[in-house]
């Protein structure tokens, strides 16, 4: 929603309700206090105290906390200042602006009840205190008392303790206490039971036995009968069967539940995560008209892509992260559930294939746009430049989103082969084939032995040196990576003292979130692919960061500091800097995660479409420090495809050398049986015995990195990216944007480098082109740590083309772009041929830069005089950050074109976006309820030379 329309919703809620603060107090509109520390829920609604004042009282946990009150669809936000965040003072009152804006931010040192007071007398500008009122008793009762076993263990200065009232009983009930403090206020004790409905493990550890169950009792937590969020039908509950995201996400999306699914959770409860893909898929909303370019059959169920970046598809395209999910879930169903939706989701995956090949695909390189898979947050793993450019954001590729791309395409070519649709499965498997090559291509990089994360944005394009570890474990899982780069990037990832950051080098000025962070869900995806190639160190390293993430925290969390795993560091000297900004427990991926880590890794069952793969992967330390003196370790009463099975594992010897355990034997129920056993092989009630043969030394090479969690030091950041201040005559004048001596600095033209480790300052191209788009990244001398690129800056001639209305030119057309409407250019005049980009001038205000559904998505075609088609294809105008001077701030996405000497029009029509779904028609910004939002105002475009 934009500024304005906050303004006059915010204006009609007081105009309206002024007069009921007098006497009963009741807003038009309730209000609810809203943060990081509700998860930026409706829990905590502004309770009615009499003479104008309304109060919420919550239990805070440490941290520097962002808030906002707002309303329960977000319809009305109040702030301290629309432009700026503020940090609140207790001792300070605060006037309140009605209207949106970025958050504030409240600093706690220890755990407390704090009340945060408005006074709303005046309704236009209400006055906000913030007060502590008081801390929560410490407890001192002992959860462990009268239990018959017991084990504690200590991680650094922390102990965490089980026990259990009977370790004889069929199912136990599992006490876990911690001295950590924990994330958030609550009892430093839980108790948890495993079920009869559920697995159970038995492997001579209390420990061991009771994280896997504390695992399924939360995966029984996040299984509920309704869903609901802020942003979606007014708030109220939707019923779904379904897999809830977290403790504090209370809805099901996309990649969460598809990458939870994928890890562990499609085995356990296939039905249910079938339920939870069914419910993200979408067809248009009744009336709408599809555009001529549109690809895919009339109804247009697709895969969702969820609210986020620059207003959501196709800036971000990891939607197809669903295939994971539904793969899992096919494998684990019932053979008379699998072909009603494995129909379903061979017509969704054409639908969304044939329209991101359109929207997102970027011919020249072979490879699809959009921001990295789940690093969603741009501040936290993009330059700093790129909020204020969303649309080089949009066209940037990501490692991590074009693996799943090559995931879907091959998978939608099985289900095309398993359904007849040979030509269907060709054209796909061809895809596939060349998206595989192409990744290999453009991101592997031969001098860190890795892949990179990203490419730079359009008129660059150089694969940067940053890495991320959910690619590169995906593109080993998937098999886009051979075993030899599998190998390598293995031994190349770096690991902290608590395990592999998601992203390396990580990033000045930023809080830990993804950046400076660990995510169980990654690491569990890390061990999938350590296992695969018997890389021991880095499987070691995995079972090691999740076992301590879950005893520690007493639940599966969201995400964990990098450096000392704990799940909020706080920064005193630097408040801005702490994190993780937010953190759930139970989170469904990392909940996910630790399910597959012990029945995938430890005892090695994986579904199949034809049965069950057998292939645990034990190491020594595995063997030796967490099963002790056990010679046998049961996985008992797994039910997969609904028959129930047993598998035990009997173990070697414990031994100090550094390996793993082959598989040596394997029976069912007595009968020799292969590491692949068939359905029909397999009867019910079946018990799997797997006997460990001698220890093999495996791949141990791993790289381990170390820091002072609060310093940011050369060592594991990345420098600071610089600018190119001015460029003139083939000469740049780089600008270090604060980086030290130590630093020095790389330069690329048309995004290749064509100078290294120079020094700030003036640099000339002795081999200049007449037109060349050049970028420059900042390197840590001693380190190779590497920067993000500069904005590329262009030496081509750029011509500006006016936008027309009834054949006369505009300086500016407003709110354009409504299902079916048209926009013509001006006449272009091209003296010289070559490579050109297009791009459209615009301001899309619909909503702010990291939500909502409603990013411009149109068709741009480019024709000649005679009529004919030079050029055409669907660019991207993202949600801009708001320009109060009125000027036009931002530039779409390119369109490439080669072009002749001659004269050129420009024609703009209608594509669609994720606002034209009928699964957002209750979505409470622009693009939702008031219909679809495709929308933005044109100021005219640009024809830039580029070769």
């Amino acid at each position: 929603m934009s500024t304005t329309s906050h303004l006059l919703a915010a204006a009609a809620l007081f105009s309206a309700s002024a007069a009921c603060i007098a006497d009963s107090g009741t807003l038009a509109t309730p209000m609810y206090l809203r943060g990081g520390f509700n998860g930026w829920g409706i829990d905590h609604p502004l309770a009615y105290k009499g003479k104008g004042l309304y109060q919420a009282d919550i239990l805070v946990s440490p941290g520097y906390h962002g808030f906002k009150v707002g309303s329960k669809d977000w319809s009305s936000e109040w702030v301290i200042d629309p432009t700026a965040s503020v940090t609140v003072n207790p001792r300070a009152s605060y006037t309140m602006r009605t209207q949106a804006g970025p958050e504030d931010y409240l600093f706690v040192r220890q755990t407390s009840t704090w009340r945060f007071s408005i006074d709303a007398s005046d309704p236009a500008a209400p006055l906000l205190r913030v007060a502590q009122t008081g801390t929560p008793p410490a407890s001192t009762e002992n959860p462990h008392q009268g239990h018959a076993a017991s084990v504690a263990s200590k991680y650094g200065g922390n102990t965490v303790r089980w026990s259990t009232p009977d370790a004889a009983a069929a199912l136990r009930s599992y006490t876990q206490s911690t001295t950590m403090p924990l994330r958030d206020p609550g009892p430093q004790s839980t108790t948890y039971r495993e079920a009869a409905d559920g697995p159970t493990v038995r492997s001579g550890s209390l420990a061991f036995d009771a994280l896997f169950a504390l695992a399924v009792a939360e995966m029984k937590q996040n299984a509920v009968a309704q869903i609901k969020d802020g942003n979606y039908n007014g708030g109220a509950a939707i019923d779904c069967a379904c897999f809830e995201t977290g403790e504090k996400w209370h809805y099901v999306w996309t990649r969460d539940l598809s990458y939870a699914a994928d890890l562990g959770l499609a085995m356990l409860d296939p039905e249910r995560v079938r339920n939870s893909l069914d419910f993200k898929l979408s067809g248009y909303r009744a009336g709408i008209e599809r555009a001529p370019h549109v690809a895919g059959s009339a109804d247009g169920l697709q895969i969702i892509q969820d609210t986020g970046t620059g207003g959501s598809w196709p800036a971000s395209t990891d939607r197809v992260a669903w295939v994971l999910g539904a793969e899992a879930a096919l494998d684990n169903l019932a053979p008379q559930q699998r072909a009603p939706f494995a129909a379903r989701a061979l017509r969704a995956l054409v639908n969304t294939l044939e329209n991101d090949r359109l929207a997102a695909f970027d011919a020249a390189s072979g490879l699809y746009m959009g921001e990295q898979s789940f690093l969603d947050w741009r501040d936290q793993s993009y330059a700093a430049w790129i909020v204020g450019d969303l649309a080089s954001l949009a066209s940037s590729k990501a490692l991590s989103t074009n693996v799943l791309h090559y995931k879907a395409l091959a998978f939608a070519a099985m289900l095309a082969r398993a359904s007849g649709e040979h030509a269907q499965a060709a054209r796909y498997a061809a895809w596939a084939g060349a998206l595989k090559r192409s990744i290999n291509q453009r991101f592997w990089l031969e001098d860190a032995g890795m892949y990179s994360s990203l490419t730079a944005p359009h008129f660059d394009a150089a694969p940067l040196h940053k890495f991320d570890w959910l690619g590169q474990a995906l593109a080993i899982v998937t098999g886009v990576a051979d075993g030899e780069r599998a190998r390598r990037i293995l031994a190349s990832y770096p690991h902290g003292p608590m395990g592999a950051p998601v992203i390396y080098p990580q990033q000045q000025g930023m809080p830990v979130y993804h950046n400076r962070a660990i995510w169980p869900f990654v690491t569990a995806y890390g061990l999938k692919a350590a296992a695969m190639h018997a890389n021991v160190g880095v499987a070691d390293a995995a079972y090691d960061t999740l076992m301590r993430g879950a005893a520690l925290n007493l639940s599966n969390m969201e995400n964990l500091e990098w450096i000392t795993g704990q799940p909020l560091l706080l920064d005193e000297r630097q408040p801005a800097l702490i994190g993780p900004v937010i953190n759930s427990k139970r989170q469904l991926w990392s909940v996910g995660g630790y399910l597959g880590m012990v029945i995938g890794n430890v005892f090695g069952i994986e579904a199949t479409a034809g049965g069950i793969d057998v292939r645990p992967f034990i190491t020594s330390k595995l063997r030796r420090e967490v099963f002790g003196a056990a010679k046998v370790i049961t996985l008992d009463s797994l039910t997969v495809r609904g028959k129930r099975i047993k598998v035990r594992i009997a173990l070697p010897d414990a031994t100090d050398e550094q390996g793993w355990f082959p598989v040596k034997t394997i029976s069912v129920d007595g009968a020799p049986a292969t590491q692949s056993i068939a359905w029909r092989q397999l009867p019910d009630n079946a018990t799997i015995d797997i006997t460990l043969g001698a220890l093999r030394q495996g791949d141990t090479t791993m790289r381990r990195v170390d820091a002072a969690p609060y310093a940011q030091g050369a060592d594991v950041f990345a420098p600071r990216e610089p600018s190119i201040a001015g460029i003139a005559r083939g000469t740049l004048r780089i600008d270090a944007n604060g980086n030290g001596a130590d630093t020095v600095y790389n330069v690329y033209r048309d995004g290749k480098l064509v100078a290294a480790r120079i020094a700030a300052g003036a640099w000339t191209d002795r081999n200049a082109p007449a037109a060349a788009c050049y970028a420059v990244e900042a390197q840590f001398a001693a380190s190779g740590n590497r920067s993000h690129h500069s904005v590329p800056r262009c030496t081509g001639t750029a011509l500006d083309i006016p936008v027309m209305v009834d054949g006369v030119a505009q300086a500016q057309v407003t709110d354009w772009g409504k299902p079916g409407e048209r926009l013509r250019f001006g006449a272009v005049d091209v003296a010289q041929g070559g490579e050109y980009g297009v791009q459209v001038r615009y301001h899309n205000r619909a909503n702010q830069i990291n939500l909502g559904i409603s990013g411009g998505v149109k068709w741009l075609a480019l024709k000649d005089a005679a009529g004919r088609i030079a050029a055409q294809g669907v660019v991207q105008l993202p949600h801009a950050r708001i320009d109060r001077t009125g000027a036009p701030p931002v530039i779409s996405t390119p369109l490439a074109a080669r072009l002749k000497p001659g004269r050129y029009r420009l024609e703009m029509s209608d594509f669609y976006n994720m606002s034209y779904l009928q699964s957002n028609s209750t979505f409470s910004a622009a693009g939702g309820a008031d219909g679809p939002s495709n929308k933005f105002d044109v100021h005219g475009a640009r024809l830039l030379r580029l070769k």
